[in-house]
């Protein structure tokens, strides 16, 4: 096997306030700036860490928000709680693939401006699923507010793998997680809680108010971290610029069989994470016999919770396997070495505690608290295992890891998408029990992908390499 000291020494040195990204290499004359980003005060690197996790709070707690308040929006609206569960579905398939639109308009534009550019244009969509005065203004202004969603996570994670060192890198993406799995999470716990006393616009205008104070936040502490300058500022041809537009740019990095493992199963795992929280209300409340949004809406505590620890957690242990793989291998880093950490999770936290979830429901045994309690563990297991996969994404091709971390999002809000769409009609045709018996399996198979690319990753890596006759700097 070839080893490298480190993958991140393919790469130019990250950059601050360069004004253009790292991307469209084939088309744009590039050359690596002189400062480098690794020394940015911690102090900066704390604020930038605080509003870029802030961000995906916001759009991340819209596309669970309305969940207590399903019912009152198909009355108003004169439509079923199953069409607007249709539509969140879109939402989310327009989140996975806003970084096909976002993603270029930085590479014209540069990084900061485009973030900017996206809080806002969420800001108004806010504004406006909150003026909404029929269903089909509802529906547009949801989903072009879900086509900045994953450009949020995209651009902060990849900010982060430039201003973080490897050995602190986890931490730094686990405390960025949760923002973005707190949304999901305190999204109808405070849903629930608006629409038992307000208004279920009110939950937009309070989205909206979080995105403008994220705009704030941005334009005074979020600097423009590039790797990469254009050379020539010459205006760039219309097929040029059309040309970054294209899907493959994203798509093409599924040659490597790491990459396209590591995002097939964060797509398994986005499964039971959309399951859970698309269904509890369908499920907690003919069983328990809850008819209040704000009792039902608190469920949803029990997974937030599992899903902050485990996010937190899951990033020491990230680091933690780092440092320990760094001494086995005499100094050597391997990106896949951190996947090592989300193994016991992914074959038992995880797997266990959604079985007894879903089988005490089914069987209607141990009240609600043992279901309560299965949920929090299922979170802390979830994250735990997304941790390593996320941090791993952004290190395994450094030189493309805006592309990267973009198809692991494409893939897993399509599979996000496909499980808040189906949830509850196959928990009506087969049961709560055998439902997530279904997301245990899909977590089992991802974790035998994570195995062979802890022990083949960079194998699979350098064979891609070799058969497809790539260049690992283009």
């Amino acid at each position: 096997m070839e080893f490298r000291p480190d993958l991140e020494s393919q790469k130019p040195t990250p950059q601050v306030n360069s004004p253009h990204d790292s991307e469209s290499e084939d088309d744009l004359a590039l050359k690596p700036q002189a400062s480098n980003a690794y020394g940015i005060p911690t102090w900066r690197k704390c604020l930038i860490l605080f509003v870029v996790s802030w961000m995906t709070l916001a759009v991340t707690f819209s596309s669970t928000s309305l969940l207590p308040a399903t019912p009152e929006i198909a009355t108003e609206f004169s439509t079923t709680s199953e069409i607007l569960n249709v539509t969140n579905a879109g939402v989310l398939i327009a989140m996975g693939f806003s970084s096909f639109i976002w993603g270029p308009i930085t590479s014209l534009f540069g990084r900061r401006n485009a973030y900017n550019a996206a809080i806002l244009v969420l800001c108004a969509c806010s504004a406006g699923t909150a003026a909404a005065f029929n269903l089909h203004m509802f529906i547009a202004m949801r989903i072009l507010g879900g086509f900045t969603g994953t450009f949020f996570m995209v651009a902060g994670q990849t900010i982060l793998a430039d201003i973080f060192e490897p050995t602190v890198r986890g931490t730094a993406v686990g405390c960025f997680m949760v923002g973005s799995v707190s949304g999901p999470a305190i999204g109808p716990c405070i849903g629930g809680i608006i629409v038992t006393f307000a208004q279920w616009r009110i939950i937009y205008w309070l989205q909206f108010a979080m995105t403008l104070l994220g705009l704030i936040l941005s334009l005074l502490f979020v600097p423009s971290i590039q790797e990469k300058k254009r050379e020539s500022e010459k205006p760039l041809k219309f097929c040029t610029i059309m040309g970054m537009f294209n899907p493959m740019l994203v798509f093409r990095h599924f040659v490597y069989p790491n990459v396209f493992f590591a995002c097939l199963t964060c797509g398994l795992l986005a499964t039971f994470q959309y399951t859970i929280l698309t269904s509890a209300r369908s499920i907690f409340n003919p069983r328990f016999n809850l008819t209040s949004p704000l009792i039902s809406g608190l469920f949803y505590l029990s997974p937030g919770m599992g899903f902050l620890v485990g996010s937190v957690v899951g990033g020491k242990l990230s680091d933690h396997a780092v440092k320990k793989w760094i001494i086995k291998r005499n100094g050597v880093r391997l990106p896949q070495d951190r996947l090592n950490s989300g193994i016991a999770t992914l074959f038992g936290v995880l797997p266990v505690a959604t079985l007894i979830y879903g089988w005490t429901l089914e069987e209607e045994v141990g009240g609600m608290v043992v279901p309560i309690i299965a949920a929090f563990f299922a979170g802390v297991g979830l994250m735990g295992s997304f941790n390593g996969l996320n941090t791993y994404t952004a290190e395994a091709i450094p030189h493309v890891r805006s592309e990267v971390i973009s198809a692991k999002y494409v893939v897993q809000y399509i599979f996000a998408a496909g499980a808040t769409a189906v949830v509850e009609p196959l928990i009506s045709a087969i049961g709560v029990g055998w439902t997530f018996t279904i997301c245990v399996f899909f977590a089992i198979i991802g974790g035998f992908l994570v195995l062979a690319i802890t022990k083949w990753g960079i194998d699979m890596q350098r064979w891609s390499e070799r058969k497809f006759s790539l260049d690992v700097k283009s």
